[in-house]
């Protein structure tokens, strides 16, 4: 199928429509860890790129007050001595991350500050088992930017919860990456047909300018 006849066909169905965009955003940045970043671990990839484009993105929400929540996928050893974690039977190689390992920590390249909030999770959504709502709702927030990998694993399902929680979902194409560009783009497709808006990093820059702007006067 050619991709204008996709277009033709998620078009007639009601998909695609821009999202909402609220004054108080809040950057959500899935699982840049070291196990995800560093191509020397089974479940890394180089994502420099994609490092360097969500600390670019955080630079930028810092003038405007824009909270920052960083994700980690991080399991203990009781975890990981059975069953408890069902996901772990599927993808047995996420049994790497383990509790106080490098593979678990924040890229350094990324800017941490002492005010951000790291949130721990278990599974694929950022959402799910987490108190990443409860925390949104606290700051006020009303817009969610996604950043972070995968997009076809963690990223896809932040995104879809995010949505499903009551925010408006921003995912700034440059600030995600995969381990190969087929799943890449497919769910990208996806989450700009349901979810939230795929854009340029420029436009997601822009839209926290206009923040900071806002506020200034």
């Amino acid at each position: 199928m050619d991709q204008s006849l996709i277009d033709q066909t998620y078009g007639r169905a009601g998909f695609g429509a821009r999202v909402r965009r609220g004054r108080r955003p809040a950057i959500v940045v899935v699982d840049l860890t070291n196990g995800f970043t560093d191509r020397s671990y089974p479940t890394g990839a180089d994502l420099s790129a994609v490092v360097a484009a969500t600390s670019s993105l955080i630079e930028a929400a810092r003038p405007a007050g824009v909270p920052v929540v960083f994700t980690t996928i991080a399991y203990t050893p009781a975890e990981l001595a059975g069953d408890a974690i069902t996901w772990l039977t599927k993808a047995p190689g996420m049994r790497a991350l383990r509790e106080g390992s490098p593979t678990v920590a924040i890229d350094p390249r990324l800017p941490v500050g002492p005010q951000d909030h790291v949130v721990t999770k278990k599974g694929a959504s950022a959402f799910f088992g987490t108190g990443l709502a409860a925390l949104l709702l606290g700051l006020g927030v009303d817009t969610v930017l996604v950043c972070g990998a995968t997009t076809s694993g963690c990223v896809r399902a932040t995104a879809v919860d995010a949505v499903q929680s009551g925010f408006s979902v921003l995912v700034p194409r440059a600030c995600v990456g995969d381990r190969a560009d087929g799943p890449h783009e497919a769910n990208l497709f996806d989450i700009q047909a349901k979810y939230g808006d795929v854009v340029d990093l420029d436009d997601a820059r822009a839209y926290l300018q206009e923040l900071r702007q806002g506020a200034s006067t």
